[in-house]
């Protein structure tokens, strides 16, 4: 839902900001206007009736990718400052994002909030949020979206781990009873595990 003539003045400048005056001798104001040919003349069919694009630009598109890119890189820019100065760990591909923060969940809904508020068409989602103390036991969450073989996986690969490194009977069920609480701690069923483990053997 990129706003159209929003994203053409940040284009501009995102441009100039990076030092460009002309990009391949093309003036940035001819940039913008071929930007604006781009974005505004696309057509679709719909229903075999033809629809005149006027929000956004067109899926697919090399440019409306960049064009969105850019237009992210304006919003950015402040939470990336405020992350940069607490030498926090930030990412962005396409419209994921992923960053490490050492504030409160309080403070990071916050950030969020001012985010959220930057324009209408960005709205940011916290799907998962790990926040634990160090000395916690922490594995993939089972609430979390991942495939159901990396659940699977992840209790097969503890079991083997108590199995090779238990040198002694009590060793390895003091392991296994660790385990199970680790996987309860991040919502395992009962019965997912205690399948595991009798597979295992």
């Amino acid at each position: 839902m990129l706003p159209q003539e929003e994203s053409f003045d940040i284009l501009i400048e995102f441009l100039v900001q990076h030092g460009y005056q002309k990009v391949q001798n093309i003036p940035i104001d001819i940039i913008r206007k071929l930007a604006l040919i781009v974005i505004k003349e696309n057509v679709f069919v719909y229903e075999k009736k033809f629809y005149q694009q006027v929000i956004g630009g067109a899926m697919g598109s090399a440019f409306t990718l960049t064009l969105a890119n850019i237009f992210m890189w304006e919003w950015q820019r402040q939470l990336v400052r405020r992350l940069e100065v607490s030498n926090e760990i930030y990412g962005k591909y396409i419209d994921d994002i992923f960053f490490a923060s050492n504030d409160s969940l309080e403070s990071i809904d916050q950030m969020l909030d001012e985010a959220n508020n930057f324009h209408p068409n960005i709205k940011l989602v916290r799907q998962l949020v790990y926040h634990k103390e160090a000395a916690e036991p922490y594995v993939v969450s089972f609430g979390s979206d991942h495939p159901g073989h990396v659940f699977r996986n992840t209790v097969d690969t503890t079991i083997t781990r108590a199995l090779r490194y238990s040198t002694t009977l009590s060793e390895f069920e003091e392991e296994i009873r660790q385990m199970k609480l680790m996987f309860l701690y991040n919502g395992y069923p009962p019965r997912h595990i205690d399948w595991r483990l009798i597979n295992s053997f």
